[in-house]
Formats: structure tokens, C-alpha cells, sequence
């Protein structure tokens, strides 16, 4: 990609900072800041663009495959923004057997997925030996079958429960079958945030410790942002940070993805984000993660238009096929076939890969 059809001033200072991370030179939480608050959207687009093309050409789009199962919605930390959730104690919630999550995984293999998402409410009064035998019991059935699971609020209960440093209980997740992580329920991670969104939910040290224990045992993954409530320009910036700092010590982050809140209770306070802020920050993400190789667009939550301008905006990848989602209204994509001509029409070849990002081979490429 030629950037000579762009003017970038360097006595401008937003522009400044876009020429700066055009010769990759990291910029700092100062600088983004200019960027969010004063950068033409479009340059911004433009230099993320050209800095997602050393990941990925820029005709090339990737995609995976995966259910997710929500082995329970019982959860004691309550986030305000969630609808999903159930009161431990009311009946009214459901936990899923070892077979019905076999069930839901024999479909998803008949559809074409090979991994599992494995993700579900904070439930002290399930044993360890329920999610140890969860996995066995898929991992024996699918031996190649890929299982992410337990967001850092999941695995600190798992600490709490089992009474053992978490460590361990990451080792023995990890040799039952647990192959990665997703960074979830991150959210904004600030204190300030974190008491408005759900204050019974693991702080930002604890998200932290969390992630990067599990980087340190080996189960890689991702990590997100979700904004769109009443963050401030500089908190979103700071998780931005937290994050850069954390896979600076690990690498264990192998792809970012910002998502927008989606409105589901009165409890709490959503504000539109336009496509325009949503694409700048996402062309932020990927200036300033200069760290975390791959960033994804989440067609589920933002839909097919916003998901393919995302991808000329410095994202490589629509983090889709997504079987089965309970916890967000999905726009998402049901099939693989309507994954590659999504990506086909928006003028991508699709590539498809596995949860680790290793390129795999799709039934439907033609030889």
C-alpha cells in the first residue's frame, strides 16, 4: 500500500504521531490520545491500513470456526450491563451436562466447527471436577477438537474453590484438555469503570494476574475492549495500555478485538457509538498494539457493513463462524459459506484458521 495520496504534516501533531508509527516507532498513551481526540479519521484508517499489511496482504481476510457453549448462567458477580445472568438460588438458571455440551459439540462438528468456546457465569457451588470432566469428556470424544475457555473472573473462581495457587489449577485444566483463553471480561480496565460496570467483578490487578499467569503456564489467547457507555477518550487509552504492558512481559495475547456495548438492561447507561469513532478506535488498536499481531472485528456484535469497512481499517481477521451465541444479540455469520462470501464480496480472499491463527484448510476452497 502507497501512503503518497495522503498528506501527513509532521507540523501537525496528530499527524505527527501517524508518521511516527508509519516508521515503527511505538507511540505512547500521550500520543493515541492525540489521535482519539484530534486525528482525521481517515488518516488514521489509512496509516492502520498500511500497517495491518505487514500481517496480512491486504486482499486477505481470515476466519475460524467455533461454538460457543454457556455451561451455566447462575452468576454471583452481577455486571450491570449483563442479561444474560441468573441469581444463584432462584431455580430459574440452567446448568448444562457433561452430555448436553457433548450434544451441542456433536452439531457443531456436523456444521464444520473443530473448536469450542467454553464460557459461562461465576458458580462457586459447581466443583472442579465438573469443569475438569467437561473437557475430558469432549477431548475424548474430538481429540483434535481446540477448547478456549474460563475468562479471568472464571478462573480466579476456579482459584477460590479448589483452595490451590492458580497456577496449578491452570496446569491441571491445562493437562485435562485446555488448550487456551479468551481475555474477557475485561471491558474497560479502569477502577473507575470497573465499580460502574460491576463492582463484584475481578479488579484490574486481578484481570491482570489472571492473564498473565495463563500466559506464563502456556494458554495463549486474546484479549478485548468493550466500549460505549461512560468511559472517558483517556480510559480507553489506559486499557489499551494495561494490555500493551502485559503482553510486553507474556506474548501471550494473539489477537485484540474492540467490540460496543450492546444495550440489554436498564441498569446500564449505552451511548451509539458512530461507525466513525468505532473505526478510529479500532485503527488505534492497531497503531498502538504494536505487539499483538492480529486484530478482529466482531461481525456478531457489529454487523456485516461495519465488519468489511473494519477490514480496509486495520483489522485482519471477523473473529466468525460463531455457532450458538446466548449472551449478545448476534448479527453475526451462521455458516462457512456465508463467511467466505461475505469476505469474497468485500473484496478478501478468505483464509481460514484455527484459534491459535494457524491457517487450515476449509472444505469448501476449490482446488
Amino acid at each position: 500500500m502507497n501512503l503518497s495520496s495522503f498528506s501527513l504534516n509532521p507540523n501537525d501533531p496528530a499527524d505527527a504521531v501517524l508518521i511516527k508509527a508509519t516508521e515503527g516507532k511505538r507511540i505512547s498513551p500521550s500520543e493515541a490520545l492525540v489521535l482519539y481526540k484530534d486525528a482525521d479519521f481517515l488518516k488514521i484508517q489509512m496509516v492502520a491500513r498500511f500497517l495491518r499489511e505487514k500481517i496480512r496482504p491486504h486482499t486477505e481476510a481470515s476466519y475460524t470456526m467455533f461454538r460457543v457453549v454457556n455451561y451455566t448462567n447462575y452468576c454471583n458477580v452481577e455486571c450491570n450491563f449483563c442479561s444474560f445472568m441468573d441469581e444463584i438460588g432462584n431455580g430459574k438458571g440452567y446448568v448444562l451436562s457433561k452430555e448436553d455440551i457433548l450434544q451441542k459439540m456433536d452439531y457443531a462438528v456436523e456444521e464444520g466447527a473443530d473448536q469450542m468456546f467454553l464460557q459461562g457465569g461465576v458458580y462457586p457451588e459447581l466443583p472442579f471436577s465438573y469443569y475438569l470432566d467437561v473437557i475430558r469428556t469432549v477431548k475424548a470424544k474430538y481429540p483434535k477438537m481446540h477448547i478456549r475457555a474460563f475468562s479471568p473472573v472464571e478462573v480466579i473462581n476456579l482459584e477460590t474453590i479448589t483452595g490451590k495457587p492458580l497456577r496449578e489449577v491452570l496446569q491441571i485444566l491445562k493437562e485435562a484438555g485446555l488448550d487456551s483463553v479468551p481475555g474477557a471480561g475485561a471491558e474497560i480496565l479502569t477502577e473507575r469503570m470497573r465499580q460502574i460496570i460491576s463492582p463484584k467483578k475481578a479488579s484490574v490487578a486481578e484481570w491482570v494476574r489472571a492473564m498473565e499467569t495463563c500466559h506464563e503456564v502456556g494458554l495463549k489467547g486474546s484479549a478485548n475492549i468493550v466500549f460505549g457507555s461512560e468511559e472517558s477518550e483517556e480510559e480507553v487509552i489506559e486499557h489499551l495500555q494495561v494490555v500493551r504492558d502485559l503482553q510486553d512481559r507474556t506474548g501471550g495475547f494473539l489477537s485484540f478485538i474492540p467490540w460496543t456495548f450492546q444495550p440489554q438492561t436498564k441498569r446500564f447507561k449505552v451511548r451509539p457509538v458512530p461507525t466513525h469513532e468505532y473505526l478510529k478506535v479500532l485503527g488505534i488498536c492497531r497503531i498502538f498494539l504494536d505487539n499483538i499481531p492480529h486484530i478482529e472485528t466482531s461481525v456478531m456484535v457489529l454487523g456485516k457493513g461495519v465488519g468489511q469497512l473494519a477490514l480496509y481499517s486495520g483489522a485482519d481477521d471477523i473473529s466468525s463462524v460463531v455457532i450458538e451465541e446466548n449472551v449478545l444479540r448476534s448479527f453475526g455469520l451462521k455458516t462457512e459459506k456465508e463467511a467466505r462470501k461475505f469476505l469474497q464480496e468485500g473484496g478478501f480472499r478468505p483464509v481460514r484458521r484455527d484459534l491459535n491463527y494457524a491457517e487450515v484448510s476449509s472444505p469448501l476452497e476449490v482446488a
